[in-house]
């Protein structure tokens, strides 16, 4: 378990951009994130996970468009 007072670590700092992505952030952590966190840990996750959603629905309309045909 995480203490206070320590910086997230890199799959902690990816689990809070996962859940404030799904708005399931809890109130405890969004704090520890924002006195504790590094900032640019958080953009880089986020960009990287934002571009991996776009991608990942790129692809799929990709995919549905090749197997109706179109």
């Amino acid at each position: 378990m995480e203490q206070r007072n320590q910086p997230p670590s890199l799959w902690g700092v990816t689990k809070s951009v996962l859940a404030a992505a799904c708005g399931v952030q809890s109130n405890e952590k969004r704090e520890r994130d924002f006195t504790h966190g590094k900032p640019m840990q958080y953009i880089i996750i986020g960009v990287v996970f934002t571009l991996t959603l776009v991608l990942a629905i790129f692809g799929l309309v990709k995919l549905v468009l090749m197997l109706t045909g179109v």
